[in-house]
């Protein structure tokens, strides 16, 4: 028997080197409330279903970052699939529907949100803001890493284990952000029809890897784990699709919301 598959409940709980992985986390939640709770001491309500979505997706990371979702040793391929769909898939969705960056320009200064202006209008950003650009960062990292060395060496390299797990958060955060073209300000928005079109093909990308790990696991993945994970893979985060669907297709979905939206203006 393989002892390696079967860890101890010690296993389960955060090892040193997972605390400041896990602070990050609440770090972002703590500000988030923060400049929340500064917004309402100047009489300026915002959202409560903003706050909520920065609270779940700062969950979903941080459930994705610490434990054994995120352990190296004892790896186990579904469990580590689960750890995708949050931290590369939901925790992104859900922390780009918050706007957070809406709220930091109406908590800073006037002086001090005008860089922050600046930098999203500039076009460094607009080009890793366009959709195509940031679905070959999000899907395209999934192909290099599950699809080349780069998975097994990641279970031996902390390092590049940390690192790969910055891009897959980013690279889902930047993707959701750049197809949804919001809710914060986004001065490059492509068009609606050219959003949902990357949108299409980076799910198709998407499923067709979930399917290339069914048939041929990983380097150093069993094919029963492979299988399971690429299962998981598929039908886990086919939620977060549909929901990206939905928002980027809803202004066609709900046009008598749009127009009367458009009347108030």
């Amino acid at each position: 028997m393989d002892h390696h598959t079967h860890p101890g409940p010690e296993a389960a709980l955060p090892v040193a080197g997972e605390w400041p992985a896990a602070a990050l986390p609440a770090v972002l939640l703590v500000s988030y409330l923060a400049a929340v709770l500064v917004l309402r001491g100047r009489g300026i309500a915002w959202p409560a279903a903003r706050t909520l979505a920065w609270a779940a997706g700062c969950l979903s990371v941080g459930a994705a970052v610490v434990g054994p979702l995120a352990r190296p040793a004892h790896h186990d391929f579904t469990v580590h699939m689960a750890g995708h769909v949050l931290l590369g898939m939901l925790g992104p969705l859900l922390l780009v529907l918050a706007a957070p960056v809406t709220l930091l320009l109406r908590v800073l200064p006037v002086r001090a949100a005008r860089p922050v202006a600046r930098l999203l209008a500039s076009r460094p950003a607009g080009v890793l803001a366009g959709p195509l650009v940031a679905g070959v960062l999000n899907v395209g990292g999934l192909w290099v890493l599950y699809r080349t060395g780069l998975y097994a060496a990641m279970h031996t390299d902390p390092l590049l284990h940390a690192l790969v797990h910055v891009h897959v958060a980013a690279a889902g955060y930047l993707f959701a952000f750049a197809v949804l073209g919001g809710p914060d300000p986004a001065p490059h928005r492509s068009s609606p029809q050219w959003r949902a079109a990357v949108l299409v093909l980076a799910i198709a990308a998407h499923n067709i890897l979930a399917k290339t790990l069914y048939a041929a696991p990983p380097e150093g993945v069993p094919a029963e784990q492979a299988r399971a994970g690429a299962e998981l893979m598929y039908y886990a985060g086919a939620p977060v699709e549909i929901a990206l669907i939905f928002l980027v297709c809803r202004p066609w979905l709900l046009p008598r919301e749009r127009g009367t939206v458009r009347a108030a203006a």
